[in-house]
């Protein structure tokens, strides 16, 4: 995770007293990643993470926060965000909207094969279902409204070929969202983030989805697409892993079986989630903002994605 913000040891201290969670011990930022800061932050009672937020405001988290406390009350494995004295899991440090959370057991599996894509889909679908009579709104900020708004901002640093696909791709994805199949498609709250590096897993047991502030509510499709073009995805070259993409789907469906809405528009939400991500480290890498340690994640990674989903696309029989 970037650094965007110093917090000193002190600071750290106060508020873990605050929360009633120990003395501070260490206090380490955490590299990788581009939207927040965060450190690892020990105590004489454990270890936890403190997040400040660089984007998101004190009106939009309490949606993230409480998600994740209601997941974890249904036995879901995320982060639970502590609260203060008042019952406040929305705290305040260097003028920035924080929170902290226990920090969970297990390591990020970089190199997944089909058990730990198994296991990833029976947990999002866990996750779904869990998460379907959760009481707070809000739709997912980087959404189609968002690529609308921010493909103008990106195509000036593109090469023709670039531009034409991703305009063409943004026109089409405008067209299925005005579709009755798209409509039809069962929603609520959404990880819509759920790569690799935000899950943990103890061998191939797996500990814990965390980093849930992309979340919002959107269809459950969008979000299964979302893990299918990371954790089926042969990274150096972008490339479809049928092997991985079964296991995967097949425990999701196992756990809750995909409508007939979601069987046809599979291969549209795969192309939706391999454009949300294109735009967004196209935005971050041609328009950075500055910080500690701050390494942009390669936008060409899911251009070589979206082609590959459009030339040659998955429908669901290929894959349950």
């Amino acid at each position: 995770m970037a650094v965007f913000t110093e917090v000193t040891e002190a600071q750290a201290n106060d508020l873990m007293q605050a929360l009633n969670l120990g003395r501070l011990t260490a206090l380490r930022g955490i590299e990788g990643g581009i939207e927040n800061t965060n450190y690892f932050a020990t105590t004489d009672q454990g270890e936890y993470v403190l997040t400040l937020f660089e984007r998101l405001t004190h009106e939009q988290l309490p949606f993230y926060l409480f998600l994740m406390k209601h997941l974890a009350g249904r036995g879901i494995p995320v982060p639970d965000p502590s609260a203060n004295r008042d019952g406040d899991v929305l705290h305040t440090l260097n003028g920035k909207p924080a929170a902290v959370v226990n920090k969970l057991a297990g390591k990020s599996q970089l190199q997944p094969q089909a058990v730990h894509c198994a296991a990833v889909g029976d947990m999002l679908a866990r996750m779904h279902l869990a998460g379907a009579d959760y009481n707070r709104s809000q739709p997912n900020l980087r959404g189609l409204p968002w690529w609308n708004e921010t493909v103008p901002v990106v195509l000036p640093y593109l090469d023709l070929p670039q531009a034409a696909l991703v305009r063409s791709e943004l026109a089409y994805q405008n067209h299925i969202a005005e579709g009755a199949a798209y409509a039809a498609l069962p929603r609520g709250p959404v990880h819509a983030d759920l790569f690799r590096d935000n899950v943990m897993f103890d061998g191939e047991q797996l500990t814990g989805f965390f980093d849930f502030y992309f979340a919002g509510v959107d269809t459950w499709l969008f979000d299964l697409a979302v893990c299918l073009n990371d954790w089926c995805i042969d990274l150096p070259t972008g490339a479809h892993d049928s092997t991985r993409a079964q296991a995967l789907v097949q425990a999701y469906n196992r756990v809750r079986p995909l409508s007939a809405a979601e069987r046809a528009l599979l291969p549209a939400l795969l192309r939706a989630g391999a454009l949300r991500f294109w735009i967004s480290r196209l935005w971050d890498y041609h328009l950075p903002r500055e910080a500690a340690m701050l390494t942009p994640h390669d936008p060409t990674h899911f251009e070589r994605v979206l082609r590959g989903r459009v030339q040659q696309p998955i429908s669901l029989p290929d894959l349950v």
